[in-house]
């Protein structure tokens, strides 16, 4: 986990200060700023409980995935679907997670083009302890409680739905 910066201001509280001065009052930079500088500050953290397992947060959202699923694996197009990523990063992500020996890749038979990944029996051990360490740390957002929690979900969602991620119900 990176040190703590310990500043005797907050740096994006003076930003705003100095853009108004500059350009005028825009809420949205000070909102966009901070949300950025969480998203460094949450991965940090996150990635710090899952890198002595071998893993990123990006393949253990991968592995979760496959355990989700009926039987075990998806085909990698589903993978890159649901997870919001690009094909090239879920190739990139699953081959590590082969490597690793935490997933097996074999041509999808419904898809003659396609390839199917599935979670191994050692996958299946490291998603569960990391998700075990993960959850004991709050996933990094010890410092809202429950109903914050949820409210964060329910500001960032009309953002999600106007990117078109998905039609809501």
């Amino acid at each position: 986990m990176p040190k703590p910066l310990s500043l005797p201001f907050d740096p994006i509280s003076r930003a705003d200060e100095l853009w108004t001065r500059h350009w005028g009052g825009v809420p949205s930079m000070a909102a966009i700023t901070s949300i950025m500088r969480a998203q460094q500050i949450l991965l940090g953290q996150v990635d710090g409980v899952v890198k002595p397992y071998g893993l990123t947060f990006a393949r253990y959202e991968a592995l979760v995935l496959l355990t989700f699923s009926k039987e075990g694996e998806l085909p990698m197009s589903k993978i890159g679907e649901r997870l919001m990523v690009h094909p090239t990063s879920v190739t990139n992500t699953v081959d590590r997670l082969v490597t690793a020996g935490l997933v097996d890749k074999r041509p999808n038979p419904n898809d003659g083009r396609g390839t199917l990944a599935s979670i191994t029996a050692k996958g299946r051990e490291i998603v569960e302890s990391a998700t075990r360490d993960l959850m004991a740390m709050d996933f990094g957002l010890g410092v809202y409680d429950r109903e914050e929690c949820g409210e964060i979900f329910a500001l960032l969602r009309p953002l999600r739905i106007a990117a078109g991620d998905f039609q809501p119900e």
